[in-house]
């Protein structure tokens, strides 16, 4: 069963590995449109009533937080992309452990920046281009997490080896 899900672990890490690098491009370009067109203001002039600590010009009021959460989702998405390409090497119970743990991160915000896309869609006024990043967090959230279980349900076809200090010592000698 374990070596059933290495094909499957592999197309999902490719899928999210791409998706991951998409999303970051697409904050990384909102980021820079909200820091270019950003709201400024002199020192004579006093701030809106309705002013937001994170202003993007383009979207909502949920576009900053967003916006945020989805660049560090897909930053630590492709390290988890790399962390699972070891992993998909090795296959073994010690690479399990570094892919999983990165995997459940990138998952856990992921899941952050979907609630903020969806939170974003509820608003109703956004970029063409933020809804494309909205729909790659909400197909990213369900992708990641199978993802997860799919490295993780492939852990389970052997016994897991135990390595005792002593053990080693009379192994050499």
């Amino acid at each position: 069963m374990a070596e059933n899900l290495k094909p499957v672990a592999l197309l999902l890490l490719l899928l999210n590995l791409c998706m991951y690098m998409i999303l970051a491009i697409l904050g990384g370009w909102a980021l820079n449109v909200a820091i270019e067109r950003g709201f400024i203001i002199g020192p004579e002039l006093r701030l809106p009533a309705h002013f937001h600590p994170i202003f993007f010009p383009i979207g909502n009021f949920a576009t900053g937080f967003f916006v945020l959460f989805s660049l560090i989702a897909g930053v630590v998405g492709i390290a988890s992309a790399i962390v699972g390409f070891t992993h998909l090497r090795f296959w073994s119970y010690s690479s399990l452990q570094p892919a999983t743990a990165f995997g459940l991160i990138a998952w856990a915000l992921t899941v952050l920046a979907m609630g903020l896309a969806c939170q974003e869609i509820s608003f109703d006024r956004r970029n063409a281009k933020l809804g494309t990043m909205e729909a790659f967090t909400i197909v990213l959230t369900v992708t990641q997490f199978f993802y997860v279980l799919a490295i993780h349900g492939g852990s389970h076809g052997g016994p897991v080896p135990v390595e005792r200090p002593g053990e080693i010592l009379r192994q050499h000698a």
